[in-house]
């Protein structure tokens, strides 16, 4: 008598389980991917929609595992979650075909997160100076960081300011190498849990060019749970671009990634994303954070109204902040 037992490696039950592995790695891409294109994000979805685009990238390995390990099935899955990613991810890695006027007034414009103060002065004006900036936004300014600035000599290159230093994380400030006017600054929702953050905000008059608003965003952080609507609120609060008015640029920490639908929305209202545009929306602003392996994440953006032309982009470190600055060439309307 013979007998014959079954390779392990094509008995079901094995095969079953395998399959089984796989679909579990699979639809939570899936979940997270329909989220993302809903816009959907509440609780504690919130923060994990920030780091979007390593979900995509988990979702690629897992198609490709399931096409080698041949699960049909699960591959669809997991091919559907990859397709819906890219569909959301991809663009920002691409340079748009309309970036707006390439005519007009060229004015190059910064913003950067101070960390509580900590950032290096002397870094701040170094890249002021090496990239012909005009206009610098700055948050969570401290009287530190103006007096640290001033001393590095920024006021000799943007001598013209709007500024609502503050101790702690709320500060705000903006420089400009053009007069203002109507300076000021507005505070945000604070959701009972805090002091809002301060955003200056001006109206200046670059040569050849009409008059431009020019805001430093700094919305709440979604830290925790109690803070979500204090996010919300915030950047339902940031101005829109008015096609009537003057054009705006709002530049600044918004602590949302282009994952967050709230800023999506407020984007739909007549801007568009500079680093998006410029093919350099997938560069991380910000992390590792206080030494946890956090991966970084795109929260500084520069806004700018579409009737603003967006040139090129580029995002450099600055010694002392957890956040990286974000260098933007725009070209603006020539004044009529």
């Amino acid at each position: 008598m013979t007998i014959t037992t079954t390779p392990g490696e094509v008995r079901p039950g094995r095969r079953v389980r395998r399959t089984v592995l796989l679909l579990l790695l699979a639809l939570p891409g899936l979940a997270w991917a329909a989220v993302r294109l809903l816009g959907a994000e509440r609780g504690v979805l919130v923060q994990l929609v920030a780091f979007t685009p390593y979900a995509g990238l988990w979702s690629l390995i897992v198609l490709i595992i399931t096409l080698w390990a041949r699960r049909w099935l699960v591959a669809a899955v997991a091919g559907l979650a990859a397709v819906m990613f890219a569909v959301a991810v991809l663009p920002r890695a691409l340079p748009d075909a309309d970036r707006g006027p390439a005519g007009g007034i060229p004015m190059t414009v910064m913003t950067v997160n101070m960390f509580i103060g900590a950032a290096d002065p002397a870094a701040v004006v170094r890249l002021v100076r090496e990239h012909d900036v005009a206009v610098l936004a700055v948050q969570e300014f401290t009287p530190e960081s103006a007096a640290g600035l001033s001393a590095a000599g920024l006021d000799d290159l943007l001598p013209f300011h709007a500024l609502a230093d503050e101790i702690g994380t709320t500060g705000s400030g903006l420089y400009s190498r053009y007069p203002m006017t109507d300076q000021a600054s507005r505070r945000g929702d604070g959701g009972g849990l805090q002091d809002g953050n301060l955003q200056a905000y001006a109206t200046i008059q670059p040569p050849g060019a009409g008059p431009v608003f020019v805001e430093s965003a700094h919305p709440l952080a979604p830290y925790a749970l109690r803070a979500e609507d204090a996010w919300r609120s915030d950047l339902a609060a940031l101005p829109r671009a008015d096609q009537s008015g003057v054009p705006r640029l709002i530049l600044g920490d918004f602590n949302s990634t282009l994952d967050h639908a709230p800023l999506r929305e407020v984007i739909a209202h007549g801007y568009r994303d500079a680093a998006d545009a410029a093919g350099r929306g997938l560069i991380g602003t910000w992390g590792p954070y206080a030494g946890l392996p956090i991966p970084p994440v795109t929260l500084d953006h520069v806004l700018a109204d579409r009737r603003i032309g967006v040139r090129e982009v580029s995002v450099h470190g600055v010694s002392g902040s957890d956040h990286r600055a974000l260098v933007a060439s725009v070209t603006l309307p020539p004044a009529s």
